[in-house]
């Protein structure tokens, strides 16, 4: 049991030995690195040996196969990054866009718009009136086509039995303004020619009333 032979120092390798015996596997190795692994992994081929042998064309594939892989790679994160920064976008406009506003629907307000003009002898009067309720508005201008003319803005109401409220009076060659209802009735102007010659009236409308008319 205890008997076991036990090699002799000439029977061991030398140190020399062991040197050069490292030393071969080493440059074989280098040898195949150069010649097989370089070339079949990674298509470089220094000494041409594995473009011979087709391993330097294996390793072309294979880089090529790496690089398109990668650029998949890069592709897909990039579409994510796109993505993620789009829906960042979208949220944030959503939390600046502000709510809705109710605007008031003006589709059923009676606009009206109108042009009449009537002819005036030395010292006659006519009067243009519309028909307003209360708080509506009128814009309106009026003008003469020479000297001024006597002018008396006022309503009635037959209704509310008012015959006559003043909105102003005066002398002038033409007028604008807006006209505003104090109550539902008949809102208007009376003119009068203080001139010595006949002129023309031409008056302008443009508000919410429903009717116009020229009370001669």
């Amino acid at each position: 049991m205890y008997n076991m032979n036990i090699p002799s120092d000439r029977e061991l390798p030398s140190t020399g030995k062991l040197i050069k015996s490292t030393i071969i596997a080493m440059i074989t190795a280098l040898v195949l690195l150069v010649t097989v692994v370089m070339p079949a992994e990674y298509g470089i081929d220094f000494t041409g040996v594995g473009n011979v042998i087709g391993l330097k064309r294996m390793g072309e594939i294979k880089m090529s196969l790496a690089q398109e892989a990668a650029a998949e790679k890069q592709a897909a994160e990039l579409v994510v990054s796109e993505q993620s920064n789009a829906q960042t976008a979208v949220e944030a406009i959503a939390e600046s866009t502000p709510e809705p506003v109710s605007v008031p629907d003006t589709s059923a307000v009676n606009i009206r718009r109108d042009e009449m003009a009537v002819t005036l002898a030395p010292n006659k009067g006519t009067e243009i009136k519309v028909t307003m309720e209360k708080g509506k508005k009128v814009e309106y201008s009026w003008s003469t086509n020479g000297g001024r003319a006597s002018f008396d803005l006022h309503g009635d109401s037959r209704e509310l039995n008012i015959d006559y409220h003043s909105y102003g009076k005066g002398s002038e060659q033409k007028s604008e303004g807006v006209l505003e209802a104090a109550f539902d009735g008949s809102h208007g102007w009376f003119w009068r020619n203080r001139t010595p010659e006949t002129i023309t009236i031409t008056l302008r409308t443009n508000g919410e009333y429903t009717d116009i008319k020229h009370l001669k």
